[in-house]
């Protein structure tokens, strides 16, 4: 029997439109933006300035915080200036606007095919090339890798988990990723086995790729540490406490961290960028991007560079269709509506997903019938329309007892109610004020 996590869970129609298409390179246009806040943690301090001449690979961006990424150049050419740009969220950030001019890489960089095996660094080496690299969570959520791979003194892990599930629907960016890139990213994995000091990786990957567990049980019969576990289908198993509990049955304590039942958890996508990093010198310049949608032309799978135009990306998959109603950046259960389509791809761009307007419209939202439809699909075991509530009438402690924080904002309790409320809408809402309660209390 496949395994998944024990605590709620839906099955939303998956529309893999783009499954099975392969990796394709997307032009560079001429002018490219990127952000100097492309991760969870502190902005980017620029170490260049207008005028500068740079390179594929040149440092435009230096972390000053642990919590923090470094940002390179994606293409090579001069900055044309450092200024405000909108971001995905809608406000406007630094970033680095730079003409592009031809296609030079930095020189130390390994720009071949060749798959590199051997590696002799230790484990601060491989945390310090990473970091060097700027290598975030691919997932989407961007959080510092290197910061994932330094526990807090007194933990210890016992167990990589290599996040191979793509439970959004419509997404199939590390699906692709894993049928053309397998290789570099067991080494990825063995990479990343080393700089946590553990001797035992666990692949999940969900039951609905199964050329892709093929292809990695082979591959694995030649890493003894590394397993290949196939999972039920169950969104949204991609979340990191759910696919704990999928892989080593092993819940993560209310407020707690992955490392405090042992596990260390990262992408697919994250262990490719970690073997490029490491064994390619290769920092984060570029990445895969789902582009899709029910209307859309060519679904497809682009690997872009960072700070090319979502538009770019949106024309090489055919243009946007007639009945668009909405773009959203990312999946349809996490991801967010966009302002604008002329925004940067960033490191966290998973996906590019076109909504018909037919779809795209609320519904008007009617009384709660108190089914319980939500209380018994959340992964997380919380109470969203108690929260919902709450929010409403803004009684905050009483939604921090009843864990609001511990929401994963999954969408699922959303997208099961029949009356149609926006409970995430509301939770988002509350979990921001209440965490922000609990900052000042701690200060």
């Amino acid at each position: 029997m496949l395994k998944t996590f024990r605590i709620g869970g839906i099955h939303p129609k998956e529309n893999k439109f783009s499954a099975g298409k392969s990796i394709e390179s997307i032009a560079i246009p001429q002018q490219v933006i990127v952000p100097l806040a492309q991760h969870i943690g502190a902005p980017c301090q620029p170490v260049v300035k207008k005028g500068d001449e740079v390179k594929v690979g040149t440092l435009l961006g230096k972390s000053v915080g642990f919590v923090s990424a470094n940002i390179h150049s994606p293409v090579s050419g001069k900055v044309k200036k450092i200024d405000k740009a909108l971001d995905a969220s809608g406000y406007k950030r630094d970033a680095v606007f730079i003409d592009v001019v031809g296609d030079e890489w930095e020189e130390s960089i390994d720009t071949t095919d060749t798959l590199v095996r051997e590696c002799n660094f230790d484990s601060k080496q491989i945390i310090n090339k990473i970091s060097a690299a700027g290598i975030v969570g691919m997932g989407g959520a961007t959080f510092p890798t290197h910061v994932k791979l330094t526990p807090p003194p007194g933990t210890k892990a016992e167990v990589l988990i290599i996040n191979g599930v793509e439970c959004e629907p419509y997404l199939t960016a590390d699906h692709s990723l894993m049928m053309e890139k397998t290789e570099e990213i067991f080494v990825g994995i063995e990479l990343l086995m080393r700089a946590v000091n553990v001797n035992r990786a666990v692949i999940g990957i969900e039951n609905n790729k199964r050329d892709a567990i093929d292809k990695f049980n082979d591959v694995a019969k030649n890493y003894p540490n590394i397993e290949v576990q196939a999972l039920k289908v169950q969104y949204p198993q991609g979340g990191e406490k759910q696919l704990i509990d999928a892989v080593m049955q092993r819940q993560v304590p209310s407020g707690a961290l992955p490392i405090s039942v042992g596990a260390v958890v990262q992408n697919v996508g994250t262990a490719f960028a970690v073997y490029e990093a490491v064994q390619k010198n290769k920092p984060l310049v570029e990445r895969v991007v789902t582009v899709t949608g029910k209307d859309v032309t060519n679904p497809c799978n682009v690997l872009a560079r960072i700070g090319i135009p979502l538009s770019s990306l949106i024309d090489y998959a055919g243009g946007l269709p007639e009945t668009t109603g909405k773009v959203i950046s990312g999946g349809p259960m996490m991801g967010k509506a966009i302002a604008s389509i002329d925004i940067p791809v960033t490191k966290g761009t998973s996906g590019i997903l076109i909504i018909p307007t037919l779809e795209a419209r609320r519904k008007a939202m009617k009384d709660c019938i108190k089914c319980g439809k939500c209380v018994s699909i959340c992964p997380m075991g919380i109470n969203p329309t108690t929260l919902m509530t709450l929010t409403e009438y803004e009684v905050w402690d009483k939604a921090e007892k009843e864990r609001i924080t511990d929401c994963i904002e999954c969408g699922s309790c959303t997208y099961t109610c029949p009356s149609d409320r926006p409970l995430l809408d509301y939770i988002r809402l509350g979990k921001g004020k209440v965490m922000g309660i609990i900052r000042a209390r701690k200060n």
